[in-house]
């Protein structure tokens, strides 16, 4: 069954941008998923489509209205898709939300604009409040557009291999381990000599430690965590190796 999206925004023609492209375009065009665009100035009040007002209490910038909003979410059959609302004031978006999200029938983005949606309709409508990183966007629709992808590659028949997904950053609760390809010596630098053995456990335990390395030295979060989560004492070293809404 085709997985679909949909994203409410005011500006659809930003849908489905890169998305048409590489894996996920690929897949668009194969009918493993669909995206479509509601424009929520449909919905808009008035002979001018207004779907904003001044802030309640001051302040610069304008809201989107609730009345508008809820309208459009309204119009829109969710059949158990999660409604998410991207915005720098959620809680940070994680691979296993991605992967819960794939796992169902599609999802529905709320892409706001201006200084953001009023918090009655969030309230509501029950939308899941998500941050794509502590940054502000000029819109939504950039941030909608990182959750469709990282959740379109996880569908089956996406990805070229099923390892791939398995491997990659976060999979595991680590950051993928170094990537290396020809030349074998490139710039006077070499190719781990593991890599180049054939040994398929010694590369698995070169990689295994690499990937607490770089987790440990970019993202000490995810490396607590980790080492929570694995029983591990995190004052350990990891083994050496080479290396919206202004919303997001």
């Amino acid at each position: 069954m085709t997985w679909q999206a949909t994203a409410l925004t005011l500006f659809p023609d930003m849908f489905p941008g890169t998305l048409g492209h590489s894996l996920a375009g690929r897949a668009l065009e194969r009918g493993i998923w669909s995206v479509e665009a509601r424009d929520m100035r449909d919905y808009g009040l008035g002979r001018h489509r207004v779907v904003d007002d001044t802030p309640f209490g001051g302040g610069a910038g304008m809201v989107m209205r609730p009345d508008v909003v809820a309208s459009a979410i309204a119009d829109i059959d969710l059949a158990g898709r999660p409604l998410v609302y991207p915005t720098p004031r959620g809680r940070r978006l994680m691979q296993a939300d991605i992967r819960r999200y794939a796992a169902g029938p599609g999802v529905v983005v709320l892409c706001g604009r201006y200084e953001g949606v009023d918090e009655r309709v969030l309230e509501a409508s029950g939308a899941e409040q998500v941050s794509i990183g502590d940054y502000v966007l000029s819109g939504g629709e950039v941030a909608a557009t990182v959750l469709l992808d990282a959740c379109v590659r996880l569908l089956p028949g996406v990805m070229g291999s099923g390892e791939s997904a398995v491997e990659e950053s976060f999979s595991d609760g680590l950051l993928e381990y170094p990537l290396y390809t020809k030349p074998a010596q490139w710039d006077g630098r070499d190719v781990p000599e593991v890599l180049l053995s054939g040994h398929h456990a010694a590369i698995a335990k070169w990689r295994r430690a690499a990937s607490e390395t770089v987790t440990q030295a970019r993202r000490p979060d995810l490396w607590a965590a980790y080492r929570a989560g694995t029983g591990q004492d995190i004052s350990r070293t990891a083994g050496p190796c080479g290396d919206a809404d202004r919303l997001n």
